[in-house]
Protein backbone atom coordinates (compact mmCIF):
# COMPACT_ATOMS: atom_id res chain seq x y z
CA UNK A 1 0.00 0.00 0.00
CA UNK A 2 1.67 3.44 -1.22
CA UNK A 3 2.07 5.66 1.60
CA UNK A 4 1.33 9.66 0.49
CA UNK A 5 4.17 11.81 1.34
CA UNK A 6 4.41 14.37 3.94
CA UNK A 7 1.82 15.94 5.87
CA UNK A 8 2.42 18.75 8.50
CA UNK A 9 1.21 17.03 12.18
CA UNK A 10 0.34 18.67 15.80
CA UNK A 11 -0.49 18.09 18.69
CA UNK A 12 -4.17 19.59 20.40
CA UNK A 13 -5.50 23.01 18.67
CA UNK A 14 -4.92 24.88 21.40
CA UNK A 15 -0.75 24.82 20.51
CA UNK A 16 0.75 28.27 21.10
CA UNK A 17 2.98 29.56 18.40
CA UNK A 18 6.40 28.54 20.31
CA UNK A 19 5.83 25.10 18.88
CA UNK A 20 4.49 25.41 15.39
CA UNK A 21 4.00 22.01 13.61
CA UNK A 22 6.42 20.30 11.94
CA UNK A 23 6.62 18.97 8.09
CA UNK A 24 6.32 14.93 8.44
CA UNK A 25 9.35 14.98 5.37
CA UNK A 26 12.96 13.67 6.00
CA UNK A 27 14.76 16.58 4.68
CA UNK A 28 13.04 18.90 7.66
CA UNK A 29 14.27 15.81 10.41
CA UNK A 30 17.42 15.33 8.86
CA UNK A 31 18.29 19.11 9.10
CA UNK A 32 16.32 19.30 12.35
CA UNK A 33 18.10 16.09 14.37
CA UNK A 34 21.57 17.75 12.61
CA UNK A 35 21.12 20.80 14.01
CA UNK A 36 20.60 20.06 17.55
CA UNK A 37 23.47 17.39 17.80
CA UNK A 38 23.14 14.39 15.96
CA UNK A 39 26.06 14.21 13.40
CA UNK A 40 25.56 13.98 9.98
CA UNK A 41 27.36 10.72 9.24
CA UNK A 42 25.85 8.94 12.01
CA UNK A 43 22.32 8.40 11.16
CA UNK A 44 19.39 9.98 9.18
CA UNK A 45 15.96 10.05 8.86
CA UNK A 46 14.19 8.48 5.37
CA UNK A 47 10.89 7.79 3.77
CA UNK A 48 9.13 4.90 3.32
CA UNK A 49 7.34 4.57 0.71
CA UNK A 50 4.76 1.81 1.35
CA UNK A 51 3.77 -0.99 3.80
CA UNK A 52 4.55 -4.17 1.80
CA UNK A 53 7.32 -6.58 1.60
CA UNK A 54 9.15 -5.28 -1.06
CA UNK A 55 8.98 -1.34 -0.14
CA UNK A 56 10.15 -2.32 3.51
CA UNK A 57 13.36 -4.28 1.59
CA UNK A 58 14.31 -1.33 0.13
CA UNK A 59 14.58 0.77 3.66
CA UNK A 60 17.94 1.28 4.79
CA UNK A 61 19.46 -0.55 7.38
CA UNK A 62 19.83 -0.95 10.62
CA UNK A 63 16.81 0.77 12.05
CA UNK A 64 17.08 2.65 14.79
CA UNK A 65 13.51 3.97 15.40
CA UNK A 66 10.26 4.17 13.15
CA UNK A 67 7.93 7.21 13.20
CA UNK A 68 4.28 7.78 12.08
CA UNK A 69 2.25 10.83 11.39
CA UNK A 70 -1.22 9.84 11.05
CA UNK A 71 -4.72 11.28 11.57
CA UNK A 72 -5.77 12.49 15.40
CA UNK A 73 -6.97 9.09 16.44
CA UNK A 74 -10.81 8.94 17.46
CA UNK A 75 -11.87 10.29 20.64
CA UNK A 76 -12.93 6.42 21.92
CA UNK A 77 -9.87 5.03 20.71
CA UNK A 78 -7.83 3.60 23.86
CA UNK A 79 -5.53 0.43 24.45
CA UNK A 80 -6.10 -2.27 27.15
CA UNK A 81 -4.18 -1.13 30.32
CA UNK A 82 -1.71 -4.33 30.57
CA UNK A 83 0.04 -2.47 27.22
CA UNK A 84 0.63 0.73 29.13
CA UNK A 85 3.69 0.97 31.39
CA UNK A 86 3.93 2.15 34.22
CA UNK A 87 6.16 4.67 35.41
CA UNK A 88 5.84 3.51 38.97
CA UNK A 89 9.17 1.42 38.91
CA UNK A 90 12.47 2.78 38.43
CA UNK A 91 13.55 -0.55 36.54
CA UNK A 92 11.16 0.53 33.93
CA UNK A 93 11.58 4.20 33.97
CA UNK A 94 15.28 3.34 33.17
CA UNK A 95 14.76 1.03 29.96
CA UNK A 96 12.52 3.64 27.81
CA UNK A 97 13.29 7.04 27.04
CA UNK A 98 9.64 9.07 27.20
CA UNK A 99 8.29 12.33 27.33
CA UNK A 100 4.87 13.64 28.17
CA UNK A 101 3.20 16.04 25.67
CA UNK A 102 1.90 18.81 27.99
CA UNK A 103 -0.61 21.25 27.08
CA UNK A 104 1.39 23.88 27.02
CA UNK A 105 4.03 21.97 24.28
CA UNK A 106 1.15 22.67 21.80
CA UNK A 107 2.24 21.16 18.28
CA UNK A 108 5.45 19.79 19.67
CA UNK A 109 4.52 15.97 18.99
CA UNK A 110 7.13 15.87 15.95
CA UNK A 111 9.67 17.03 18.19
CA UNK A 112 9.24 14.37 20.50
CA UNK A 113 8.99 11.85 18.26
CA UNK A 114 12.47 12.90 17.76
CA UNK A 115 13.53 12.99 21.04
CA UNK A 116 12.11 9.48 21.54
CA UNK A 117 13.32 7.93 18.66
CA UNK A 118 17.26 9.68 19.11
CA UNK A 119 16.66 9.12 22.97
CA UNK A 120 16.29 5.04 22.88
CA UNK A 121 19.00 5.19 20.15
CA UNK A 122 21.75 6.66 23.13
CA UNK A 123 24.02 4.22 22.57
CA UNK A 124 23.57 4.27 18.59
CA UNK A 125 24.17 7.32 17.96
CA UNK A 126 26.82 9.85 19.14
CA UNK A 127 25.93 13.53 19.70
CA UNK A 128 28.12 16.26 19.43
CA UNK A 129 29.08 17.16 23.05
CA UNK A 130 27.21 20.07 25.00
CA UNK A 131 24.65 20.55 21.36
CA UNK A 132 21.28 20.26 22.29
CA UNK A 133 20.08 17.00 22.54
CA UNK A 134 23.46 16.09 24.55
CA UNK A 135 22.42 18.71 27.15
CA UNK A 136 19.07 17.88 27.22
CA UNK A 137 19.40 13.79 27.61
CA UNK A 138 21.85 14.60 30.57
CA UNK A 139 19.77 16.97 31.98
CA UNK A 140 16.45 14.96 32.31
CA UNK A 141 18.42 11.44 32.49
CA UNK A 142 16.71 11.34 35.81
CA UNK A 143 13.61 12.63 34.96
CA UNK A 144 9.96 11.73 35.14
CA UNK A 145 8.08 11.92 31.75
CA UNK A 146 6.23 15.13 32.92
CA UNK A 147 9.68 16.83 34.54
CA UNK A 148 10.99 16.35 31.29
CA UNK A 149 8.15 17.44 29.41
CA UNK A 150 8.54 20.83 31.74
CA UNK A 151 12.20 20.75 30.63
CA UNK A 152 12.12 20.48 27.26
CA UNK A 153 9.00 23.64 28.07
CA UNK A 154 11.67 25.99 28.72
CA UNK A 155 14.06 24.81 26.33
CA UNK A 156 14.52 27.91 24.25
CA UNK A 157 17.09 26.46 22.45
CA UNK A 158 15.41 23.69 21.37
CA UNK A 159 12.12 25.66 20.87
CA UNK A 160 14.34 27.66 18.31
CA UNK A 161 15.74 24.74 16.74
CA UNK A 162 11.77 23.92 16.11
CA UNK A 163 10.11 26.66 14.91
CA UNK A 164 13.24 26.86 12.39
CA UNK A 165 12.52 23.42 11.18
CA UNK A 166 8.80 24.19 10.99
CA UNK A 167 9.24 27.01 8.27
CA UNK A 168 11.67 24.75 6.40
CA UNK A 169 8.89 22.56 5.01
CA UNK A 170 7.44 23.07 1.61
CA UNK A 171 3.53 21.92 2.80
CA UNK A 172 1.34 25.23 3.35
CA UNK A 173 0.16 24.98 7.20
CA UNK A 174 -3.15 25.36 8.00
CA UNK A 175 -5.05 27.12 11.12
CA UNK A 176 -6.33 23.42 12.60
CA UNK A 177 -3.49 20.89 11.58
CA UNK A 178 -5.18 16.99 12.42
CA UNK A 179 -2.64 14.90 12.00
CA UNK A 180 0.20 13.46 15.08
CA UNK A 181 3.15 11.62 15.67
CA UNK A 182 3.96 8.50 17.58
CA UNK A 183 7.13 6.67 17.40
CA UNK A 184 8.31 2.91 17.93
CA UNK A 185 11.30 1.71 19.13
CA UNK A 186 12.68 -1.91 20.53
CA UNK A 187 14.16 -1.70 23.68
CA UNK A 188 15.25 -5.18 25.73
CA UNK A 189 13.32 -6.84 23.29
CA UNK A 190 10.25 -5.13 23.55
CA UNK A 191 8.25 -3.48 20.77
CA UNK A 192 7.34 0.24 22.10
CA UNK A 193 4.98 2.75 20.87
CA UNK A 194 5.63 6.22 22.20
CA UNK A 195 3.30 8.63 22.19
CA UNK A 196 3.53 11.51 23.98
CA UNK A 197 -0.05 11.74 24.58
CA UNK A 198 -0.35 8.59 26.35
CA UNK A 199 0.69 8.09 30.29
CA UNK A 200 3.38 5.88 28.86
CA UNK A 201 5.17 3.38 26.73
CA UNK A 202 2.85 0.81 25.15
CA UNK A 203 4.38 -2.17 24.79
CA UNK A 204 3.42 -4.29 21.81
CA UNK A 205 5.20 -7.63 21.91
CA UNK A 206 8.61 -8.90 21.56
CA UNK A 207 10.97 -7.16 19.12
CA UNK A 208 14.16 -6.61 18.02
CA UNK A 209 16.60 -4.16 16.32
CA UNK A 210 16.14 -6.58 13.29
CA UNK A 211 12.66 -6.95 13.22
CA UNK A 212 12.02 -3.97 14.51
CA UNK A 213 10.67 -2.13 11.11
CA UNK A 214 8.73 -5.30 10.35
CA UNK A 215 6.91 -4.90 13.88
CA UNK A 216 6.05 -1.73 14.15
CA UNK A 217 4.35 -1.86 10.42
CA UNK A 218 2.00 -4.59 12.11
CA UNK A 219 1.09 -2.23 14.53
CA UNK A 220 0.65 0.05 12.09
CA UNK A 221 -1.00 -1.50 9.80
CA UNK A 222 -3.87 -1.84 12.93
CA UNK A 223 -3.91 1.84 13.32
CA UNK A 224 -5.26 2.59 9.68
CA UNK A 225 -7.51 0.18 9.84
CA UNK A 226 -9.05 2.34 12.89
CA UNK A 227 -9.20 5.36 10.22
CA UNK A 228 -9.88 3.70 7.36
CA UNK A 229 -11.34 7.26 5.67
CA UNK A 230 -8.02 8.84 5.59
CA UNK A 231 -4.90 9.07 3.59
CA UNK A 232 -3.09 11.48 5.86
CA UNK A 233 -0.35 8.72 6.47
CA UNK A 234 3.06 9.28 6.21
CA UNK A 235 6.01 6.49 7.55
CA UNK A 236 9.81 6.97 8.52
CA UNK A 237 12.55 5.40 9.72
CA UNK A 238 15.48 6.69 11.76
CA UNK A 239 18.62 4.47 10.29
CA UNK A 240 22.07 4.38 11.13
CA UNK A 241 24.15 5.61 8.32
CA UNK A 242 25.86 1.98 6.69
CA UNK A 243 29.74 3.15 7.02
CA UNK A 244 29.06 3.38 11.40
CA UNK A 245 27.02 0.32 10.84
CA UNK A 246 28.20 -2.01 13.89
CA UNK A 247 30.56 0.87 15.30
CA UNK A 248 28.74 2.05 17.61
CA UNK A 249 28.94 0.83 21.50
Amino acid sequence: MELPASPAASAPASAGERWPPLESSPEVFNQFMWSLGAQEDEAEFHDVYGIDADALDMVPQPVLAVILCFPDPPQDASYSSDLLSSYGEKETHDQVYFIKQIESLGNACGTIALIHAVGNSYSEINLVENSCLDVFFKSTASMDPYERALFLEKDDAMAKAHSLAASAGVTELCDVVEEHYICFVAVNGTLNELDGMKDGPIKHGSSSSKSLLQDAVTVIKGIMRNIPDSISFNLMVLSRKQNNAGTAS
